[in-house]
């Protein structure tokens, strides 16, 4: 889709998702994290940790 767009095309469509995404509540990660809940931050128990192989 890009391929066929304009350089002026990109950018207003950039343009419009910046607007969009300004508008977000920002809230700082150390009040949002679940870091109890995160398996990324606390990690996988080994009985409930199959792995992962990658073909």
């Amino acid at each position: 889709m890009a391929r066929d767009m304009s350089d002026e095309d990109i950018l207003k469509m950039e343009l419009e998702q910046f607007q969009k995404e300004v508008k977000n509540t920002r809230e700082p990660v150390s009040k949002t994290a679940q870091a109890a809940e995160d398996p990324l931050i606390k990690g996988v128990p080994e009985d409930k940790n199959r792995g992962c192989i990658i073909t």
